[in-house]
């Protein structure tokens, strides 16, 4: 009982405090939640086992509109990942079949044909079978925000990640929360927005259309081989991102449940959730469009711990 109590404390002060302070404190409970979940995600990758990146020079400041920078990287930033797990995971192997299915530049309508969503479906489909999928409806249900009926949750996690909706006026709808985070989008063809998923960006750097260009830290928190949060810099199809932010190594069903959870627990347009996952501080951003997603992306606090003690990965 007297843990429920001192919750409740904490939540009450976390909320007084968060209306003085810009400064989001520690949610507890959501890091109590999301470090269940990362247990709970057998499909994550392992660093230095399934895959091995090479954070290499730190990159350098990118003025606002320009796409010029110095490249702190000559190699790439991810130097091996193994592909055989990629194809053999069936969430990740069909979040790529989706990766191809939209229109990079915003202001341009997109088509979705028939083959399309049921891509989207079976995508869906094999999320809902994860354990850290199951375990996040619990807890949407338990608070009150999702239908404990699969297909209404199903309905529910299409409307906030696949729902597209006009990013630009004047045209067709041209812009989905899904396409924003996991794929990517350009703006006048100068401006790179979204992006933030590791496996498209393996891809998209093994294709060559993506030059990895540095990592972005504070001076005293240089990132590690194997840190679960990259802030990076990098250019996609020669369009400059001065900074962008990705969780590395995880699966999509985890990245799509924390930033559901989040989503619909709030109700403001813009929320930031600090947390603690597997010994790193993380500020979890959410944005709306509506009922809809517009953006999703964690950023790397802090990540010192890691130096002072041994823990597992």
């Amino acid at each position: 009982m007297a843990l429920k109590c001192c919750g409740v404390i904490l939540i009450l002060s976390s909320f007084l405090f968060g209306l003085k302070a810009s400064r989001p404190v520690l949610n507890q409970e959501l890091s109590t939640l999301f470090n269940e979940l990362w247990t709970l995600d057998v499909n994550r990758m392992t660093p230095g086992i399934d895959y091995t990146i090479s954070v290499q020079g730190k990159a350098s400041f990118v003025s606002p509109g320009s796409n010029v920078t110095q490249d702190h990287a000559a190699l790439p930033l991810f130097s091996n990942v193994n592909e055989l797990k990629l194809r053999n995971v069936t969430t990740i192997s069909r979040l790529i079949t989706l990766l191809d299915n939209y229109e990079r530049s915003i202001g341009v309508a997109e088509q979705v044909t028939a083959e399309e969503l049921t891509e989207i479906n079976l995508f869906l489909d094999a999320v809902l079978k994860t354990e850290v999928m199951k375990r996040a409806h619990r807890y949407l249900v338990s608070k009150r925000q999702s239908s404990s009926n699969l297909r209404a949750f199903k309905n529910q996690l299409r409307l906030i990640w696949f729902n597209l909706y006009h990013r630009q006026r004047n045209i067709g709808p041209d812009s989905c929360g899904f396409e924003h985070v996991f794929v990517g989008e350009t703006k006048s063809g100068t401006e790179l927005v979204g992006f933030h998923n590791w496996i498209q960006f393996y891809l998209q750097e093994k294709n060559t259309h993506l030059d990895y260009k540095g990592y972005k830290a504070k001076a005293h928190d240089l990132p590690d081989q194997d840190d679960h949060v990259l802030n990076l810099q990098f250019s996609w199809h020669g369009v400059i991102k001065p900074v962008a932010s990705a969780f590395i190594g995880t699966s999509p069903e985890f990245e799509m449940a924390v930033f559901t959870i989040i989503f619909l627990m709030n109700t403001e347009r813009s929320t930031t959730v600090l947390v603690n996952i597997d010994q790193c501080q993380i500020e979890l951003v959410v944005i709306r469009h509506g009922r809809s997603l517009g953006t999703a992306y964690p950023k790397l606090m802090s990540s010192n711990s890691r130096h002072l003690t041994q823990h597992s990965h």
